[in-house]
């Protein structure tokens, strides 16, 4: 059982994330440009007609709109309204952080970050972010923060770290509050303060983010900045395991064997390691290894069933 940090690893402009991509859009659109196109793009976007989003965005963008350009970058990579094409993707999305768009410029550093179809390039994420993150992009902020922490791209440096953590965290955005609050438990960049951690941690399990459910849940687990309970630790690992989270599912596991929190339950157990192991968990491999010669045949069988039908939520 460990704590754990996370990077905003997905691209920014989803169908979820339209709303705030559009105050993005229309305090950039002051700035940029008046081209109308944009406007019925977005209306298009909004009702998931992506072929027609993306035929405005691209009469916008050729105007010089560099939100238009951005939402085409993405759309260019996600494969929405045009086949996927990553070079496409990236030559709007730099055409719209040239004109300084946080957003685009952020999905750039995703980008490179994580090799999405081109070689990976820490110091190249490294630069977007930080021009993002200078704009006040709490999403940026966060990743810098990261990269910061554990000396991608850049010398390690763990109170940078903590301050750009700190920066997105206020914004709200529950990895940087993640984030924070691992830096806490761990006193990297700040003196080690557990219930700070729990703190941070909270905001950003409140969030619905299952790295951060994963880490209140261990804290419940060990009494660390609250007193101990097995039963508030099972319902967060539970939280975060429904979301295919495999750490917390490996530790339902462990949790359902010992009876800590919930009845003992050894299929259960089964359950829980078989999840976590099928993705490469090794720690529940192991454990399920251990507990395979106290189970029966009946109970293996429905231990597998269990497993076969779960679904995550």
């Amino acid at each position: 059982m460990f704590a754990a940090m996370g990077f905003a690893a997905a691209l920014a402009v989803t169908p979820a994330e339209v709303p705030e991509m559009w105050e993005t859009a229309q305090t950039a659109k002051q700035e940029v440009t008046s081209s109308s196109g944009f406007d019925a793009g977005f209306k298009a976007y909004e009702r998931g007609d992506f072929v027609e989003a993306f035929r405005w965005f691209q009469l916008a963008a050729d105007q010089g709109d560099a939100v238009a350009q951005t939402f085409l970058g993405v759309m260019s990579r996600e494969g929405q309204g045009v086949p996927q094409n990553i070079v496409e993707a990236i030559r709007w999305l730099r055409l719209a952080a040239d004109q300084g768009i946080g957003v685009a410029q952020y999905n750039l550093g995703i980008i490179y970050y994580n090799g999405i179809d081109v070689p990976q390039n820490y110091a190249e994420a490294f630069r977007w972010f930080q021009l993002a993150a200078d704009q006040g992009e709490g999403l940026a902020q966060s990743n810098l923060g990261l990269m910061y922490g554990t000396g991608q791209g850049v010398p390690q440096n763990f109170a940078e770290a903590v301050r750009l953590y700190r920066l997105a965290a206020d914004q709200g955005i529950a990895l940087g509050q993640n984030n924070l609050g691992t830096a806490y438990q761990h006193g990297q960049g700040v003196p080690q303060n557990y219930v700070e951690a729990v703190r941070w941690y909270r905001l950003a399990a409140d969030q619905g983010i299952a790295l951060a459910q994963y880490n209140l849940a261990y804290m419940y687990d060990t009494g660390q900045g609250v007193p101990q309970n097995f039963a508030e630790a099972v319902r967060l690992y539970r939280l975060a395991a429904d979301q295919g989270f495999a750490a917390a599912q490996s530790n339902l596991g462990v949790m359902s064997r010992e009876g800590q929190g919930v009845p003992q339950n050894i299929v259960e157990a089964y359950k829980w390691y078989s999840l976590a192991a099928a993705q490469g968990n090794a720690t529940a491999v192991r454990n399920r290894d251990l507990i395979l010669p106290l189970m029966t045949p009946a109970q293996i069988a429905e231990g597998q069933r269990r497993a076969a039908e779960w679904r995550p939520r």
